[in-house]
């Protein structure tokens, strides 16, 4: 079992977000936790294949090009 303890601002945050969801302050902190770690997660493995060179890089344009994004009219 964890025990979090917020500041009397951000718990007042978190009773204001939750009550405007309709939930509770615990189900909005789970919530919120978990996210944090899923992406805290996908930063380690970026970080982790940067290291290895695993890692691909591609500028905007070919991201557009590759998804099909680009109009011959398009110019940025």
């Amino acid at each position: 079992m964890l025990t979090v303890k917020l500041s009397p601002e951000m718990e007042g945050r978190l009773e204001t977000v939750a009550k405007r969801l309709g939930r509770t302050t615990h189900d909005v902190a789970l919530e919120a936790i978990v996210e944090e770690i899923q992406d805290l997660e996908d930063g380690l493995i970026a970080l982790e294949r940067l290291k290895d060179g695993q890692a691909e890089f591609y500028t905007l344009e070919e991201v557009r090009e590759r998804l099909g994004l680009t109009d011959s009219n398009d110019r940025h």
